[in-house]
């Protein structure tokens, strides 16, 4: 269904916003940053945590090397090593997208949920382009605890990835 240049793109966009928005959340006070706030993972650091988390372990299916860690489980302490850590994480899903084939993406993959313990096999193309999704999600609800905050994430939309290289016209 899906080709892998589709893949290429939301990866590198991935990338762009999450350094977008840790470079927001570097000036933010630890202690705010951490400050339960309500949402689904407490707080902002909360949330860049289950980012990282989820993908590692979509990561580790596609790539049979499991991550093992459980939601909600905070994987780094320091905001820095976080950082550095999804910075980390979102290169290797790049290079990885470059390297995915249509045949692959229409295989049937199987995997056991960390939510529901369940095995499930859908298309893999289903699976990466929900890995995909799942970073939006969560990224939408970071963009809004930091619009709270006065921190203004500027335009997160797909067309306004550099990587695109999009021409506006006048």
């Amino acid at each position: 269904m899906y080709n892998s240049s589709y893949y290429e793109t939301m990866a590198e966009y991935n990338h762009w916003m999450n350094q977008k928005l840790y470079g927001i959340c570097a000036l933010i006070p630890d202690e705010k940053r951490r400050e339960d706030v309500g949402a689904f993972f407490k707080s902002i650091h909360g949330t860049l945590n289950h980012l990282l988390f989820g993908d590692r372990v979509w990561m580790g299916r596609f790539i049979k090397e499991p991550f093992v860690a459980k939601i909600g489980q905070e994987l780094y302490t320091n905001f820095d090593e976080l950082r550095q850590q999804q910075e980390l994480t979102d290169t290797q899903i790049i290079e990885w997208s470059k390297n995915i084939s249509p045949e692959w993406l229409n295989q049937p993959f199987q995997y056991t949920s960390g939510v529901d313990g369940k095995t499930r096999i859908l298309p893999a193309w289903v699976l990466v382009t929900h890995m995909f999704n799942h970073e939006t999600h969560h990224r939408g609800q970071l963009t809004a605890l930091l619009s709270q905050l006065g921190y203004d994430p500027g335009v997160t939309d797909l067309p306004f990835l550099p990587y695109l290289n999009a021409i506006a016209i006048l």
